[in-house]
């Protein structure tokens, strides 16, 4: 069952014994926020697995990137006619200065093979491209925050599937506010890191594998011989 952000609210007021006095809801929305940075810094999370299209431009080495990209899983460049795709690889700026030091001489434009970073919103691609092609980019995004429109029925795929993940680490940045005891801070810090390790574990090894490939997880479990 998926937890609302009021019910988020209401669970973060009981754990810590604070009433809307000392955590008003302006204060708890900024809580949770960070939390839910926190938990998409830490951890990628296949529900929020994009793809994206863009496109190059001939004699241009910039191309722009999709709006609320956080991690890129790859990106390929698509021949035209062809349809031929190729990985990408990644680069930092100052190999690309480099490798591409005369962008604006067409006698060495070609198909890219590596990309930058250039700022939020823009990559470097060299060797320059000598006509338009096209690029995929698979990439994690940053969900909807469940504090958003402020709506008290809200819910996200974090606080349907990973509820103890998202409460234990409001729970943290709420006794951070109230400058809480650090014992406290330390035992729902202790509860956040075993949540995010199981909910790791789910969506970067169980939900990645294939038991026919891979063969069934199997965990040691100590079990003795009757009659022991």
């Amino acid at each position: 069952m998926a937890l609302t952000y009021s019910q988020l609210v209401t669970q973060i007021r009981n754990y810590t014994e604070v009433d809307s006095n000392g955590l008003s809801d302006s204060t708890l929305s900024v809580v949770v926020q960070n939390t839910e940075n926190r938990i998409y810094r830490e951890l990628n999370i296949d529900s929020f697995r994009l793809y994206a299209s863009a496109a190059t431009v001939a004699g241009t080495t910039t191309i722009s990137v999709p709006a609320g990209l956080r991690n890129i899983r790859y990106v390929e460049m698509i021949t035209p006619v062809t349809n031929e795709a190729s990985i990408v690889e990644q680069k930092d700026s100052s190999y690309m200065s480099e490798f591409n030091n005369l962008p604006g001489n067409s006698t060495y434009y070609a198909k890219p093979r590596y990309y930058a970073n250039f700022n939020e919103t823009t990559w470097f691609v060299a060797p320059t491209p000598n006509t338009t092609y096209g690029i995929n980019i698979a990439y994690y995004s940053q969900g909807t925050s469940i504090t958003a429109g402020n709506s008290a029925t809200s819910t996200t795929y974090i606080s349907t599937y990973a509820q103890d993940l998202l409460l234990y680490g409001s729970l943290v940045e709420a006794y951070k506010y109230l400058k809480g005891p650090d014992n406290m801070i330390q035992v729902y810090e202790q509860s956040y890191q075993q949540a995010r390790e199981s909910f790791g574990v789910e969506q970067t090894g169980r939900r990645r594998r294939d038991e026919y490939v891979d063969g069934e997880p199997r965990v040691v479990v100590d079990s003795p011989p009757p009659g022991k």
